[in-house]
């Protein structure tokens, strides 16, 4: 019986190249390039060691999830602080922290799917963060800025959703984000005279 040249349970000292870095790189890569979160044993075998290496770095497959998923959306936009005067400059903020958002998505087709799966909130508390800094310029109520919030984050999924689907990728483009999101921002200023 032979064994295969792979690096069996838990990593050796500082000699082991396996990091949860090298891990979350390697899950990142292959969902990009199969549009899914791999499976411990395929993500074991594309590292070459033993899948309970793993299990080292993250108590579970849940855990290597809101790792994997939490990096990718740290990537997305980080928006200036903008100047309560400065009408002009949280839209601009808006435009950049959503076309990277949906950039993001459209990168990693399997992403919208496995965040909407999650139960742990850590990727979209990233989104959220974000979107504050955009928004304080408004000094919105605390309700007013959690219907933006979920008004907006709909409507990027949706969108997510039609530009995944879309096979020839021509019809619908970044591009037609624009109109909508500057419809969506004089909404959100007049917001809490709804209130």
């Amino acid at each position: 019986m032979s064994v295969k040249d792979k690096k069996r349970g838990r990593p050796r000292g500082s000699s082991s190249q396996l990091s949860s870095l090298v891990i979350i790189t390697a899950a990142k890569a292959f969902m990009q390039e199969e549009g899914k979160i791999p499976s411990i044993r395929k993500l074991a075998s594309t590292l070459q060691i033993d899948a309970m290496a793993i299990y080292h770095y993250f108590s579970n497959k849940n855990a290597l999830l809101e790792a994997i998923t939490t990096s990718l959306i740290t990537d997305i936009y980080q928006p200036k602080n903008t100047d309560e005067r400065d009408y002009e400059g949280w839209q601009s903020e808006l435009h950049n922290l959503c076309n990277s958002y949906l950039q993001l998505l459209n990168s990693y087709p399997g992403l919208l799917e496995t965040l909407l799966s999650m139960e742990s909130e850590s990727p979209a508390a990233v989104f959220i963060d974000r979107f504050e800094i955009v928004i304080s310029p408004l000094q919105l109520t605390p309700r007013a800025a959690k219907k933006g919030l979920d008004l907006l984050v709909d409507y990027l999924h949706g969108f997510a959703l039609a530009l995944n689907c879309n096979t020839s990728k021509t019809a619908l483009t970044m591009d037609m984000l624009a109109g909508p999101l500057e419809l969506y921002c004089l909404g959100l200023t007049h917001s809490n005279e709804l209130e």
